[in-house]
């Protein structure tokens, strides 16, 4: 049986204009979670699956990509001698069975946290981090022009930061890169956006965002409002940041008030935008103003892992991906249906 909670917004930040606000003061969102299912359990490199990112196809068919290893860190072993690597399954039925896991990419490195996106012309993006045995990190590319059936070499785009998140693509066919720095003792520092203005064949180095904030900051996402300003939300205690020239430049980091790992973000087509992440447990805040307030948490599952993604789907209900963290650890999707009412007249 699915869970209902009803949640309703508070009153909007100042920037919105009288009657804007009054607007989104009305409205109520009703977010109803079903039950988590495993839908991988041993994609054959160790048992422990994480680190999940899903995406629709331009056929229509949703292909989920993830870290397969041993542990948390799979460095290559004996049994294991490429380490962790980058594993996949694709959907034909909106997420209701999967294909069995297949190797999308395995070097010599343990490459890790894969985020994948489909861009308009039907060509396929994965972006992931190479993780050395003595903490360094390079984020590297590898794209399909087959619907994810074959894929070309990695590519190291930009050296010594790693990634966690996808590449957002603006409504002027910018490519945004979410990238952090990682030092030598597995500590995070500061994040950036790579860019790319010709369709990802060929990477900027990362424009800061908070680098003297003093704070560690990492796993940043994106959304673009309807004016344009990109949004960045951030781990450790959940920040944002706002950039007004397309992701070169970010305004001061500022709180969101509630904690938060690797936040994924996805507007639906009702015009909510979900933030889920991890803590507690797996969770979700979403917004009614385009991040500019946040509603919850609104709990998706007990397990910590997290990382999560989502999709919407045809029905129009959103289906999010999450790992469960630990040994054996496995790949989990529930189904979230986010429905909004208000605006109505005073009698």
């Amino acid at each position: 049986m699915k869970t209902r909670r009803e949640f309703v917004t508070a009153a909007v930040a100042g920037a919105l204009g009288a009657a804007e606000l009054r607007s989104h003061a009305e409205k109520t969102a009703t977010v109803t979670v079903g039950p988590a299912r495993r839908i991988v359990i041993d994609a054959g490199a160790g048992g422990y699956q994480a680190f999940p990112d899903i995406c629709r196809l331009k056929t229509g068919e949703l292909m989920c990509v993830f870290y397969a290893g041993y542990t948390h860190i799979s460095h290559p072993k004996a049994g294991l001698p490429k380490g962790g690597r980058v594993a996949a399954i694709k959907s034909t039925d909106e997420g209701l069975t999967w294909s069995a896991p297949f190797t999308v990419v395995d070097t010599e490195m343990d490459d890790r946290d894969p985020s994948i996106c489909c861009l308009p012309d039907g060509r396929l993006l994965i972006n992931f981090f190479q993780y050395g045995l003595y903490g360094e990190c390079d984020t590297c590319i590898s794209q399909s022009v087959d619907n994810g059936v074959t894929w070309s070499e990695p590519e190291v785009i930009v050296p010594s930061f790693a990634t966690s998140s996808p590449i957002r693509r603006l409504r002027s066919g910018r490519l945004l890169l979410p990238v952090y720095t990682v030092d030598g003792g597995g500590k995070r520092s500061f994040p950036g956006i790579s860019i790319s203005d010709n369709q990802g064949k060929s990477w900027s180095a990362p424009h800061p965002i908070g680098e003297h904030a003093g704070k560690v900051l990492d796993e940043t996402d994106l959304f673009e409002r309807k004016d344009g300003t990109v949004l960045a939300v951030m781990r450790e205690i959940m920040c944002g940041a706002e950039s007004r020239d397309g992701g070169k430049t970010w305004g001061v980091v500022y709180n969101l008030g509630f904690p938060g790992h690797c936040p994924y973000l996805l507007q639906t087509r009702s015009g909510v935008l979900i933030m889920a992440h991890r803590l507690p447990g797996t969770s979700l805040h979403y917004s009614l103003d385009e991040g500019r307030t946040w509603i919850g948490p609104v709990p998706i599952d007990r397990h910590i892992g997290a990382y999560p993604s989502m999709v919407e789907l045809k029905n129009g209900s959103v289906l999010v991906v999450f790992y469960e963290e630990g040994g054996g650890s496995a790949i989990s999707a529930a189904e979230i249906t986010v429905t909004v009412s208000g605006n109505k007249k005073k009698s």
